[in-house]
């Protein structure tokens, strides 16, 4: 049953070994090279049953010996030789080939020593000389199962090529003596086929856990360098790449880096619900793709921003092709049945004009990046030397407006906003000013920008309003306060808690409090300015709409808020668009805002002329340094206690 069930087993692994599976393969693969890289062992090896075979034979003084110990010797120099030489092909030549050259000398080798052990015997030499050649015959054929059980055909081959001319020797030579030699040295082989097919088992064994473990790593790694929702490249994945497509530059001409970033990307997010964004997402890094040569990469580098990199020709074919880029982002994407329309900036970086290490090129394209942002929706700026200048001068003055914020560097001027028809003051308009120690003024719109960029706008418009609310604490009642507010400072969280905070303190009354909003901050139509509308709305906090006019206007932002006041801006009135259009636009705008009872400010007046003019169309407010510059509280009070003192006539300039 034993016997039967060996039988079985060798025909399986027979046809095992036949088929041709990627681990028996790779097994052959590795033994094949292993085993010519281990020359030092197999000369050892080869030499030690050459010098056997020819102490046999001058033991026995037999030409027959002779020539066969030659010829072993010779086959043994063959595969010393030949296992250096091929050696150095090794990498370069196929495991077939290998496996071929290693098969006809081992072959051969086996075959001529069991040769020399069966004439050993057949010739009836001395008893010790047939115990030193087939124990040497033996051991050979018994070790190399060992040595090559990743291949066993090699292995058990050679064992029946060594041992299959002693056990006819033994079995001619008619003794019980060799009937029984013949006998143990068959057996040898059932028994070290089990041990050889154990081995290989093992081996098997050993690199099919070696290839889980591979291909896991490899899955693993595919997951660590790709985007989750996206399936693109994500960042650390974009690190890896750029390198080699940067140093392929020499080879293919200019590298570009393309940095894109989304516009009010977070709004479909918050309405659209974090599913819909993906799906934008996902569609928008598939039309990016699609522009991007497969020697390129595309990856999302964070929320709503991607990075491509690729080869172009020149400067010329990375301007169209941020052009293609910004028009497939524009086109239409049907999210829920509703067609979404997005915009983007997109900043350009390019070798080797604008660097040639990655982060050097990503810094840059992120400098262009944000120039583009600066300039407005859908805008393509390439990386300039000037950017990195003005970074500087942004970080520096970013740093500075900081520390101006504890060292109380900062101060509150007020300018008066008068009732054209009494010429009485009705309002304050609270601005801040910068004295910096030793640069002197720094105006507004240096700082401001800053401050909106790098997050200090909150802590500065809150502090603004709570200066300037205690200053007006201090005014009869039917003055009142209006403090310019910044789109950022009002997405701010708590921005609304804030700034009731900040007058309560001041002890204001929240209807003295009138909050200035330019019409651009309603482009966004987040939940986060209605709600904070409404609530300061509803604890009696006024607002009017700034700079009417200069942006997109619409009716429907007057309709929907409610605006106590409306400012024309400065342009309508002293810049170079004054005239008659400008005359009808006000007068427009000033006979809707009698019809919904909304007040109209005319912006930038400075002479008496244009005083006269805006209040012919129908303004009700004015301001300008026609009546006064911004001054500080002190000055303020001053001129608040000559209007009451005059109670008539338009205020004088001051200076």
């Amino acid at each position: 049953m034993g016997q039967h069930r060996a039988t079985i087993d060798w025909k399986r692994y027979l046809a095992c070994e036949a088929a041709s599976d990627p681990l028996s393969e790779r097994a052959r693969d590795a033994l094949v090279r292993s085993l010519f890289a281990r020359r030092t062992a197999l000369a050892m090896g080869a030499l030690n049953c050459a010098m056997a075979s020819t102490v046999v034979a001058f033991l026995s003084g037999h030409p027959l010996l002779y020539a066969l110990a030659f010829l072993l010797a010779s086959i043994a120099i063959f595969r010393i030789v030949n296992a250096r030489h091929l050696a150095a092909l090794a990498e370069g030549t196929g495991a077939s080939q290998l496996e071929l050259a290693y098969k006809l000398g081992a072959f051969g080798f086996s075959l001529v020593l069991g040769t020399i052990a069966a004439a050993a015997i057949a010739l009836d030499i001395g008893p010790m000389a047939q115990v030193l050649i087939i124990s040497n015959a033996l051991g050979y054929g018994i070790g190399i199962c060992g040595h090559n059980a990743a291949r066993p055909t090699i292995a058990l081959g050679q064992l029946l090529l060594v041992s299959t001319p002693i056990v006819a020797a033994a079995l001619a030579q008619g003794s019980i003596a060799g009937a029984f030699l013949a006998l143990t040295i068959a057996l040898l082989f059932p028994a070290m086929y089990l041990i050889v097919s154990s081995i290989f088992r093992n081996l098997r064994d050993s690199l099919t856990a070696a290839d889980r473990s591979a291909a896991l790593a490899a899955e693993m790694e595919i997951i660590a360098l790709t985007d989750r929702v996206t399936g693109l490249t994500n960042r650390p994945g974009l690190d890896r790449r750029l390198p080699e497509i940067i140093s392929q530059a020499d080879a293919c001409g200019p590298v570009a880096i393309f940095w894109v970033d989304l516009a009010r990307f977070k709004e479909v997010n918050d309405l659209k619900g974090h599913q819909a964004g993906d799906y934008l997402l996902r569609e928008i890094g598939t039309r990016i793709s699609a522009l991007i040569e497969d020697d390129g990469v595309v990856a999302r580098f964070a929320g709503d921003e991607f990075v491509a990199a690729c080869p172009i020709a020149d400067r010329n074919t990375a301007s169209m092709l941020a052009s293609r880029i910004l028009g497939e982002i524009k086109r239409p994407v049907l999210v829920d049945g509703e067609r979404l329309e997005m915009s983007a900036s997109i900043g350009i970086a390019v070798t080797p004009d604008d660097g040639t290490m990655p982060d050097e090129l990503m810094r840059h394209a992120d400098m262009a990046l944000y120039e583009a942002k600066v300039g407005g929706r859908s805008q393509i700026r390439f990386f300039d030397p000037s950017m990195t200048r003005d970074l500087t001068h942004r970080r520096k003055i970013e740093t500075e407006l900081r520390l101006a914020l504890s060292r109380d560097e900062l101060s509150v001027y007020f300018q008066p906003i008068v009732d054209l028809e009494t010429g009485r003051i009705r309002c304050f308009e609270a601005l801040v000013r910068w004295f910096h120690p030793t640069k002197g003024e720094i105006p507004p719109d240096q700082f401001i920008p800053i401050a909106e960029e790098c997050g200090a706008i909150a802590t500065l418009g809150n502090w603004l309003t709570g200066e300037a609310a205690r200053t007006a604490a201090k005014w009869p009642d039917d003055i009142r306060l209006a403090v310019n507010l910044s789109p950022t400072q009002i997405k701010a969280p708590g921005a609304a808690l804030g700034i009731l905070r900040a007058i309560r303190d001041a002890g204001l009354a929240p209807e003295r409090l009138e909050l200035e909003i330019t019409e651009n901050l309603f482009l966004e139509d987040s939940p986060d300015i209605a709600l904070f509308i409404a609530d300061l709305s509803r604890a009696g906090v006024r607002f009017a709409l700034d700079d009417f006019g200069i942006g997109y206007s619409s009716l429907g932002y007057i309709n929907q808020w409610p605006f106590s006041k409306i400012k024309v801006d400065r342009s309508f009135v002293s810049g170079a668009q004054a005239g008659r259009k400008s005359d009808a636009i006000i007068r427009a705008v000033s006979q809707m805002g009698q019809t919904l009872g909304i007040e109209i400010v005319a912006e930038g007046l400075e002479t008496i002329e244009q005083v006269e003019a805006v209040q012919s169309a129908g303004c009700t407010l004015g301001q300008g340094y026609h009546f006064s510059r911004a001054v500080p509280a002190y000055q303020a009070a001053l001129l608040l206690a000559e209007d009451r003192a005059t109670r008539t006539g338009v205020l004088r300039c001051v200076s």
